[in-house]
């Protein structure tokens, strides 16, 4: 790691002592946030680690800080900065419930000499602390906890961190909220928020209810969303767990029950969201020259992805080609408005009452502007079109070299599926698939292309699911 600076006059005392205790905790954040999941800048020099906004929630022993730092990296591919969300605990013993994981370091000098330093999210006590501040709405400077209309929040839950992996953190409390924390900060209020608030201001069941969120105003721009506290389902079932399930029978039993329902409900469920986000949120329709600039940005992502994973180039034509029937296809021009954004089974939780959708911030590898823009709705569907195919593909995974009948067995499984899920999203109202093939195609390469590079760099053994869709794709052409 190269040399980190620091400016720590820039952090806010809003107590004494806290920029003293940042200066401390500076040393041990540049060692421990690249060991992090949902750490963005994975094999970037850290060039400078600048505190931008410190706030103490709670004082004495625990204490509780909350910290906003900017990480400017090295580098020839250094790329843009970031700003991370920390929170952070300081006890003068290590609690039980903090693993090695989650511990920074002993601080040095000053007030806190010799307390352990740690991730606050583990910490049952300080995360309660934290429900508490959103229970009562309160205000620390520029840092400002909000509650939505309703009944009022308890403030005595202790909270438990989730152990699900992500690119953020979540806290558990009891069985009745969970408190997304958005690791990685934009100006600007994160579409989490904002499209559940619209959901739940319509009235929407779709959605788990809003309860509360947080937020902090930087450096005269328009507030971050920092957390997002939601009712928790207690009693959902995971739709990526639920899908493996049906595919793991697969291979003793070809007819192991039906997930094609669930899939047909699925997909009213997500046109049902569709259309409440089109009566709540700003629409608008392309013309040719925007649609083509559509088409351009797909090519684009495709030639950045071409140098990146050199056997994307055999098919590069063929895809090429699908981008431009999308341009010719629409030139009536192509409706757009706000969508989930990031849609896979995983994002889905089947419940007693039916299908709930969750996580609406987007890709988070893309910039907060560029996942809040209108997109075509069925965006959303080539996605979950996609997340079928992985699916099926599990069944394929540790088997003894190419077991031809598991292949056929996986490929109807996922088709099944697919065919389901667009059948209830045309019978719930959304815009019929089958009828806008050349923007389906491009919508679901434009995934697909997508997830060559990020297996490509991540899971590498995971890289025959989407070129396997690309082969096919290329083939329709």
């Amino acid at each position: 790691m190269g040399p980190v600076g620091t400016r720590t006059p820039g952090v806010r005392r809003t107590a004494a002592g806290v920029g003293e205790l940042v200066q401390a905790a500076v040393p041990l954040i540049a060692e421990w946030l690249p060991t992090q999941r949902w750490y963005a800048g994975k094999g970037r020099p850290i060039a400078a680690l600048t505190p931008v906004v410190g706030t103490p929630l709670q004082v004495g022993d625990p204490a509780l800080l909350h910290l906003l730092v900017r990480v400017e990296y090295g580098g020839a591919s250094a790329g843009p900065e970031d700003v991370y969300q920390l929170l952070l605990g300081i006890r003068s013993e290590q609690p039980a419930s903090v693993g090695p994981m989650a511990v920074l370091g002993r601080l040095t000098g000053g007030t806190y000499d010799g307390a352990t330093l740690y991730d606050a999210v583990h910490d049952p006590e300080l995360t309660g602390r934290l429900l508490e501040h959103l229970a009562t709405g309160d205000r620390f400077g520029s840092l400002s906890f909000r509650r939505t209309p309703g009944p009022g929040l308890p403030g005595n839950l202790p909270g438990r961190a989730s152990t699900a992996e992500q690119s953020n953190s979540s806290v558990i409390y009891d069985t009745e909220f969970i408190l997304k924390l958005f690791r990685r900060i934009s100006p600007g209020t994160n579409p989490d928020l904002e499209l559940s608030l619209a959901l739940s201001r319509a009235g929407s069941t779709r959605i788990p209810r809003v309860a509360a969120w947080f937020e902090c105003r930087l450096e005269r721009s328009e507030p971050a969303t920092l957390g997002l506290l939601q009712r928790y389902l207690a009693d959902a079932e995971d739709g990526w767990e639920l899908a493996l399930d049906q595919v793991a029978r697969l291979k003793g039993d070809p007819s192991p029950g039906n997930f094609a329902i669930e899939a047909h409900r699925l997909g009213r469920a997500t046109a049902e969201v569709h259309r409440v986000l089109a009566r709540s949120m700003p629409t608008a329709r392309l013309d040719r020259t925007k649609i083509a600039e559509l088409a351009d940005a797909m090519a684009a992502r495709l030639d950045s992805a071409v140098t990146a994973v050199p056997g994307l180039m055999r098919y590069r034509p063929a895809l090429r080609a699908a981008f431009q029937q999308l341009t010719e296809a629409h030139l009536d021009g192509l409706l757009v408005q706000r969508i989930h954004g990031d849609l896979h089974l995983g994002q889905a939780m089947r419940t007693p009452q039916g299908w709930v959708l969750l996580d609406f911030e987007g890709e988070p590898a893309k910039p907060l502007a560029e996942r809040r823009l209108p997109q075509p709705a069925l965006r959303d569907v080539a996605a979950m079109l996609r997340s079928f195919d992985y699916a099926a593909a599990h069944l394929l995974a540790g088997a003894p070299g190419q077991d031809p009948e598991l292949a056929l067995l996986a490929s109807a499984w996922a088709a099944r599926n697919r065919a389901a899920y667009c059948a209830g999203y045309t019978a719930g109202g959304g815009v019929d698939p089958a009828g806008t093939p050349e923007l389906m195609r491009a919508l679901e390469i434009d995934k697909a292309v997508y997830e060559v590079v990020y297996e490509a760099r991540h899971r590498p053994s995971w890289l025959p699911i989407p070129l396997a869709a690309i082969n096919r794709l290329a083939d329709s052409v």
